[in-house]
């Protein structure tokens, strides 16, 4: 579903290259767990699958098509396809909870009444229905966080892609979010979750190891080098 093949990214041409020849698969379904220091090439990895940047040299392909070949035309399909939970929630604090799950389903022009449907649907999947008409800066952190999944997710993507989605939450609302996200891979969706949190990454199943944007051999990791 996903592939990099000695992928360079760099941001000036004399700078720094914040991924540097990273090659590794992603089956469908997988759920894998991106970890490295800061700075490391984690989030320009994921923004990569999502095309928010594009590689600088190599190729980056998700579900088939080249990301570097892609029109600007051709993100909106790709996208549809993608649940996006950045650092930052990004909710909108001028409309309640239901509005802000409902947006993404509104701008593709899904009817009001089956908006609300799955919209209703994404926040009892993440145990927030009854959040629904509450305002967002009402939440705890942990909540907005959910509320983020549940938005990421009511387009019901094939790939989520969570860039730290458990940064700055205390144990119990980590765990929660954890949870929300391992129940979407337990339905056949592929995750791809970066992540700081020693515990989860010490039960995880496979786990890339990112370090000044290469590829880390680690027991488990060496055949990340190798493209399927």
């Amino acid at each position: 579903m996903i592939e990099f093949h000695q992928v360079t990214k760099r941001y000036s041409a004399h700078g720094a290259a914040s991924l540097s020849d990273v090659s590794l698969s992603i089956s469908k379904g997988e759920l894998i767990f991106l970890a490295g220091p800061s700075g490391a090439g984690k989030s320009t990895l994921l923004k990569m699958i999502a095309a928010i940047e594009r590689p600088s040299a190599g190729s980056v392909l998700v579900s088939g098509h080249d990301i570097g070949k892609l029109k600007t035309s051709g993100l909106p399909y790709l996208r549809r396809n993608l649940g996006l939970i950045l650092k930052q929630q990004r909710l909108l604090f001028d409309r309640d909870v239901l509005a802000n799950v409902m947006l993404p389903l509104v701008v593709s022009g899904a009817t009001r009444r089956d908006a609300e449907k799955r919209a209703r649907a994404a926040l009892d999947k993440v145990g927030l229905l009854d959040k629904a008409a509450a305002e967002p800066l009402s939440l705890s952190g942990g909540e907005q966080q959910r509320v983020a999944i549940a938005r990421a997710i009511v387009n019901r993507p094939q790939i989520i892609l969570a860039d730290e989605p458990t940064a700055n939450l205390g144990r119990a609302n980590a765990d929660k979010v954890l949870d929300a996200l391992k129940a979407f891979h337990g339905v056949g969706v592929t995750c791809l979750i970066s992540t700081h949190d020693e515990p989860v990454l010490a039960n995880a199943s496979r786990v890339i190891h990112l370090d000044q944007g290469r590829l880390v051999d680690t027991p488990g990791i060496q055949a990340e080098k190798e493209p399927a």
